[in-house]
């Protein structure tokens, strides 16, 4: 039994005596304790491969924020890596593909993997992780959703518009979907792994969702949600579809228990459209972690005041930014834990 498993009852919409919270990239750069650990490889990669060092990142949040959850420390691009798109990344720049998907001899190098052969080290560090929790909190895993993962892999690296993938979305649809159903068989064998490793929630992370618009989103984004969802029936599942706002009525039919909004996101509308079968979290805006704590406190009392009822988890809108100071996000979490559920 999980000890503290406010969580998981969060999700499941049982009575709490306060919300639980933890935070996107809370096992990140704001700790110096994971920079450390950080610094004794030579590059992302070596790093998110080593089980031994990825369990402890993940660790450190729980023992240092005294956050309500784990969140297994890896990277989404993990999976078009496996499938045969391998990045790199650079410093100041992000992830930077060595090819680009672009037609159909792209297609036919976008492979589904063994993922027991290709990505069992994320399995190692999610056992190396639980043993080291040693059931004080849940631990989450996830994947990136299909959409942001065939984003990136069109796009050949991260970018402020996306147009390189959206081109092909209009242009060759039928390529596009091929591609992502590969995307999808990957990524449910993945989360599948992780489950059978331990983990007892997933997450879906949509990053990119809202660069589409809602017709395309629904045709090349949600349909795939979906089958995920549908896929994964050992353990909870969230989604967070960042930016698409549109589609929250669409996602709210989803077989997912949690649906995560971004600070564009009002959360009374959210629950509004959403409505009361499904736990919403987020969504303070990182950049309010940047204040004083009495502003880092009345923004964080003003998220948790449109909250309603028991099927909320609080968490921010987005990761946590690398340069945040620790002692706000401190202050953010104490804020959270010392608020009555009314």
């Amino acid at each position: 039994m999980i000890k503290n498993d406010r969580l998981l009852k969060a999700i499941r919409g049982e009575q709490t005596d306060r919300y639980p919270v933890w935070l996107m990239r809370q096992a990140g750069r704001i700790l110096k304790e994971y920079r450390q650990v950080r610094a004794q490889f030579k590059d992302f990669k070596q790093f998110i491969a080593t089980p031994e060092a990825a369990a402890e990142v993940t660790i450190q949040p729980v023992d240092i924020l005294d956050v309500d959850a784990a969140i297994i420390f890896s990277d989404i691009l993990v999976v078009p890596d496996a499938m045969g798109f391998s990045y790199a990344m650079e410093e100041n720049k992000g992830p930077v593909f060595e090819k680009k998907f672009e037609n159909e001899e792209s297609l036919n190098e976008l492979n589904i993997p063994d993922v027991y052969d290709n990505l069992n080290y994320v399995a190692e560090a999610i056992k190396l992780a639980k043993q080291g929790l040693n059931n004080r909190v849940p631990l989450i895993g996830f994947a990136g959703a299909p959409f942001t993962l065939f984003s990136y892999i069109a796009e050949g690296q991260g970018s402020k518009t996306f147009s390189k993938a959206r081109k092909l979305l209009y242009t060759q649809p039928v390529l596009c979907h091929k591609a992502l159903d590969k995307i999808t068989q990957t990524t449910i064998a993945y989360l599948k792994m992780q489950v059978k490793a331990g983990v007892d929630v997933v997450q879906l992370f949509d990053s990119w969702a809202g660069f589409a618009s809602p017709e395309q989103y629904s045709e090349f984004g949600v349909q795939y949600l979906k089958k995920i969802c549908d896929a994964i029936t050992e353990v909870p599942v969230t989604v967070f579809a960042k930016g698409a706002f549109f589609a929250r009525k669409e996602i709210a039919q989803l077989n997912c228990n949690t649906i995560g909004i971004d600070w564009n996101m009002d959360m009374q509308e959210s629950r509004s459209i959403i409505g009361n079968n499904k736990t919403i979290q987020g969504n303070l805006d990182p950049c309010a972690l940047y204040g004083n704590f009495d502003q880092v406190k009345a923004q964080s009392l003003k998220m948790l005041r449109k909250f309603e009822g028991y099927r909320h988890i609080a968490n921010l809108g987005h990761g946590v930014y690398p340069d945040t100071n620790p002692e706000n996000v401190k202050c953010f979490i104490n804020t959270i834990k010392e608020y009555e559920i009314k």
